[in-house]
């Protein structure tokens, strides 16, 4: 029994994994895991509650030939960082013709004009991946379903600010038609792609995700090369990762650019400690300015931007 899907991200020489395990894209290895062993356990032949043979037998190929290819494939570290490589460089293709595409899920549809893409994304998967596996001869159709909502995804996520519908900006204003008077303060500026390509490395990097966090400042620098706050960040998922020379690279590229940057300064201090003391025997001139910072916290920039809540 062969199963094909012909829909959303899937393509003859590709498959969507996460809409397979109705996880998504953004998902971290222990999610995805959850979520495959829940599916898991619904199809496999020792505790699948199935009364008929055929839908048992159908269980037992879903399972063997859709599920856990895709759970192999996202449980490896290499091939789901290349997967999410390519997820991304479809999305942001996708974004370009964005215009053009066709999608057979009005989710999807309606996701692409939602104003909080993130939160509808979120709450139309968990439908959809709650009920995936319920009804077996559904299965396809609400992969196919979720293939296309993280299609869409990808487009809001990835897409160019160009390609982006207004309604999908982060912000709008109120009163469109207002004009700023000294008592009236302009809206805020929206939030540029850079900056969401940031703010999704600075998260993925205090979890600890350190791929993912090198994937999102990777795309940031092709945006924009002299980021300093991208460089630094870079940096010190480099370090993190115990990568000093690439680490380095990047610190020096931040201080260069700002050479009063407080995350390079702190990973330059890291990978280049200062010279020992002198010995005791000749102590140097004791003064206010040569006494170490007593108030500096033990964690520094380092400790405060990983240790942070999400």
């Amino acid at each position: 029994m062969s199963f094909q899907i012909d829909r959303g991200l899937f393509l003859p020489d590709f498959s969507d994994f996460h809409a397979i395990l109705g996880a998504s894209i953004e998902a971290e290895v222990k999610e995805i895991r959850k979520q495959y062993l829940k599916i898991a356990r619904r199809l496999h032949p020792d505790s699948c509650v199935a009364e008929l043979e055929s839908d048992r037998h159908l269980a037992e190929q879903l399972l063997s030939k859709l599920v856990n290819p895709a759970w192999q494939n996202l449980s490896q570290e290499k091939t789901r960082t290349n997967h999410l490589l390519v997820l991304k460089m479809k999305g942001q293709g996708a974004a370009r013709k964005r215009h053009e595409l066709e999608f057979g899920s009005n989710l999807a549809k309606q996701l692409l004009t939602s104003g909080n893409a993130d939160y509808f994304y979120r709450t139309a998967l968990k439908d959809l991946s709650d009920r995936q596996y319920e009804q077996l001869d559904q299965a396809i159709e609400l992969t196919a379903q979720i293939s296309e909502l993280n299609l869409a995804y990808l487009i809001c996520r990835d897409g160019t600010s160009e390609s982006n519908s207004p309604k999908s900006q982060i912000y709008t204003p109120s009163t469109p038609t207002a004009t700023n008077t000294p008592s009236q303060p302009a809206p805020p500026r929206p939030e540029s792609l850079n900056d969401q390509y940031y703010r999704r490395a600075e998260g993925f990097a205090a979890k600890g995700n350190y791929a993912q966090a090198t994937i999102e400042l990777r795309d940031a620098l092709k945006i924009e090369p002299n980021s300093s706050r991208c460089h630094s960040l870079m940096g010190l998922v480099y370090l993190r990762q115990n990568q000093p020379t690439m680490a380095k690279i990047h610190f020096t590229k931040a201080l260069s650019v700002d050479p009063q940057d407080p995350i390079a300064l702190e990973g330059k201090q890291k990978l280049e400690p200062p010279a020992a003391k002198l010995p005791a025997s000749k102590p140097a001139a004791k003064s206010d300015a040569t006494k170490p910072n007593s108030t500096k916290p033990s964690g520094g920039m380092f400790g405060g931007l990983f240790g942070k809540k999400k």
